[in-house]
């Protein structure tokens, strides 16, 4: 392994993402190309899917959708229950 000649700057929200999905044993560098170039062929790392969902408005929009209909459903079993009494 060399020495960095290179410098980048990253968002603290990047660095956080980058540490989450880094293996203990893995470098930067190491991480970085795994990922982007693809120098093995392990593909657990997720990154490509969160990216997707979280790039993609459509399935966040999809997700919010669901999440309130699951309030308003929860809501309204617990208004029958309560006038039944």
């Amino acid at each position: 392994m060399s020495t960095s000649h290179t410098q980048i700057r990253v968002s603290t929200r990047v660095k956080q993402t980058l540490d989450r999905r880094r293996r203990a044993d893995e470098s930067y560098n190491d991480f970085l190309e795994r990922v982007l170039i693809g120098t093995t062929s392990d593909s657990s790392d997720g990154l490509d899917q969160e990216t997707k969902t979280e790039s993609d408005p459509v399935s966040l929009h999809r997700k919010r959708a669901k999440i309130r209909r699951n309030g308003w459903t929860r809501q309204l079993t617990t208004e029958e229950t309560d006038t039944n009494d």
